[in-house]
């Protein structure tokens, strides 16, 4: 993936192997089986290698330390700063690619290699900013600001998803870098790529990304609201890209879950009526998150409850019916789970109840 970008001669950046510090941090912390494990190669290494030494028994009190092993833990903490300082110069490389201008008058040939290496590096990035230190250093360095002005917009389709992604990665439980990133407006633009991007590609990825700034983020939520996110995620779960149908209903079903006080709304908007309808579809996996998301959209809420019970869904006889064809599946259980609950919460009587006893 690192040679990506080495194809033309403008790049000026050599993209070193990605055993030089991508997410892992930790290569060096384990030992052979005598001697001094190796140095780790950066920060996060150096962490780990102090957590698994906090973590072993108390020995006696120690002896001074020998001129072998200051010379070691010197060399190790050395390598750790070092590999750090070898990532943000890559991160930098990186950014210099991504900064320049397209070449003015380029032919066919020319266009395509500068393409070539804005995506190397846009993937270099992606790897490095695994290691959340690089993240923040990614966005230090201006670079969320890049991304978001420039690159979610870009005319290729392999630019928009790799910046999409790389969005996404720095994002994922960092609050400090959500933050940025909703205050850069990138919710909006990534809502209108899952909503009307002709890339397959490009809409999963940027429903990963925002994935990642509106689970667990109150801000990003009230943000997703105000852009009538949900009717988005809506929209997606109605297309014919499996993955793409599957990840919106499982977002939806996560903020039911963690954010209750938002079933109104959702069934204000018809969600109730449109996962019935999703369900009646030809039956495939997808069809479990959508049983789930409806599930949550019930528990302890009366006003799903009824709207559930409209006669003119006829989802009772759905569920029922739903429930013979997989019983005998044990590869769908979790949706059989689902059919039952549903109808115990919504179409149970208290007769029924006393006789399942």
């Amino acid at each position: 993936m690192a040679d990506k970008g080495s194809g033309g001669s403008r790049l000026p950046l050599a993209l070193p192997p990605a055993s030089q510090g991508c997410s892992s941090g930790g290569s060096g912390s384990s030992a052979g089986g005598s001697g001094n494990p190796r140095p780790p190669r950066n920060l996060q290494g150096l962490l780990q290698m102090a957590i698994t030494a906090g973590s072993q028994e108390p020995d006696p009190p120690p002896e001074p330390m020998s001129e072998e092993r200051r010379q070691w833990l010197q060399e190790a903490m050395s390598a750790a700063f070092r590999g750090q300082r070898e990532e943000v110069e890559q991160m930098k490389n990186c950014l210099r690619v991504l900064s320049q201008a397209t070449p003015a008058m380029a032919g066919e040939a020319e266009l395509a290699t500068d393409q070539q290496e804005r995506e190397g590096a846009l993937e270099l990035l992606a790897d490095l900013c695994e290691n959340m230190d690089n993240a923040a250093d990614f966005c230090q360095l201006s670079g969320m600001h890049l991304l978001v002005g420039r690159y979610l917009e870009a005319g290729a389709a392999g630019l928009r998803w790799r910046a999409a992604q790389l969005i996404g990665t720095c994002s994922q439980n960092v609050a400090a870098i959500q933050e940025q990133v909703l205050g850069l407006g990138a919710l909006r633009k990534l809502l209108r790529l899952l909503d009307r991007d002709s890339c397959d590609t490009v809409r999963v990825k940027a429903l990963f990304a925002i994935s990642c700034l509106v689970r667990e983020q109150e801000a990003g939520l009230l943000q997703f609201l105000r852009l009538d996110g949900f009717s988005v995620l809506m929209r997606a779960m109605q297309q014919q890209v499996q993955k793409l149908k599957v990840k919106s209903a499982f977002l939806l079903q996560n903020l039911l879950v963690g954010h209750p006080e938002h079933k109104g709304t959702l069934c204000s908007m018809g969600m109730v009526q449109q996962l019935v309808a999703l369900v009646r579809t030809e039956h495939s996996p997808f069809h479990e998150h959508v049983l789930g998301a409806l599930c949550s959209l019930v528990t302890d809420f009366p006003q799903g409850v009824r709207e559930c019970q409209e006669p003119e869904l006829g989802l009772e006889e759905l569920l029922r019916h739903r429930c013979q064809l997989l019983q005998q599946h044990e590869e769908y259980q979790e949706e059989l789970e689902f059919c039952e609950k549903l109808l115990q919460t919504c179409f149970s009587s208290p007769t029924d109840d006393s006789m399942d006893r």
